[in-house]
């Protein structure tokens, strides 16, 4: 019984990955958008599996097409590895203030600037200025590019100093 457990396991396999669309990311063939995270998708695209699809596509488009758009092609890189790790050692904190957390969306402009958009969380506005600052003195990144072209992209950043300490707990009170 064994010896036919593995030859039908891999038959099952070819026909369910047999079934599965053709997918296209930003015109190039893709056999896995699994791995690709969902904020850099922009849009998808569904495309039958008709005569007009296989015609374009070809005998592969025969369980129908994904065409997918990315925002950009490549991600900002910042020069300086983690921008986080950046941040959080250019802002003064030391382990006898509280411990504080700042959350803040950023956007990465074409010329490689961040720009604060807004800031999400903050329980300490000490912290948070502080934050704000460090990002602002920031170098550069090498921006995002959408075909061969720089363009806007963005981030959000977690900040909880000091590193270890963990923030105290809510109290929530339940009336009944």
């Amino acid at each position: 019984m064994k010896q036919f457990l593995l030859p039908l396991l891999l038959v099952w396999a070819f026909v369910v990955r047999a079934q599965e669309p053709l997918c296209i990311v930003n015109g190039t063939r893709c056999a896995d958008i699994g791995s690709i995270p969902p904020e850099r998708i922009e849009r998808v695209e569904q495309l039958p599996a008709d005569e007009e699809t296989i015609a374009r596509y070809g005998p592969e488009a025969a369980h129908g097409v994904l065409l997918v758009t990315l925002h950009h092609d490549r991600d900002a890189v910042f020069p300086e590895g983690s921008f986080r790790d950046y941040v959080a050692a250019r802002t003064e904190w030391n382990d006898r203030q509280p411990a504080a957390r700042v959350v803040v969306r950023y956007r990465i402009t074409p010329e490689g600037r961040t720009v604060a958009d807004r800031v999400l969380e903050s329980t300490d506005g000490r912290l948070r200025r502080r934050v704000l600052k460090a990002m602002e003195q920031a170098p550069a990144w090498q921006p995002a590019t959408c075909n061969g072209l720089p363009v806007e992209s963005g981030g959000v950043l977690h900040i909880e100093l000091p590193e270890g300490k963990t923030l105290p707990h809510e109290t929530e009170l339940i009336l009944r």
